[in-house]
């Protein structure tokens, strides 16, 4: 009887145990007051953390904003981008 390995599904590992990034990127569209708010509602920054990543963003282009895995990070980066944000995850 021949006994076949099965290989581990890297996709679903991804999904669950890579530590990945929420990235919020800088837009000319949105306001500071608007995306400190929504860092605070959205990724539960207190106002010094969200002031301090809108700012990072505006003037670098980019700032992590939220860690994870990718399950923890989906409905949150669903919520900014239904906010008219711009983010992703890494």
């Amino acid at each position: 009887m021949v006994r076949e390995k099965n290989k581990p599904n890297r996709e679903s590992d991804d999904l669950t145990d890579t530590l990945k990034e929420l990235i919020l990127f800088n837009d000319e569209v949105n306001s500071f007051e608007y995306v400190i708010e929504s860092l605070i509602e959205v990724c539960e920054h207190d106002v010094y953390q969200a002031e301090t990543c809108a700012y990072v963003a505006h003037y670098n282009g980019k700032c992590p904003v939220k860690s994870g895995s990718f399950i923890d990070l989906k409905p949150k980066y669903n919520e900014m981008t239904r906010r008219g944000l711009t983010v992703d995850i890494e």
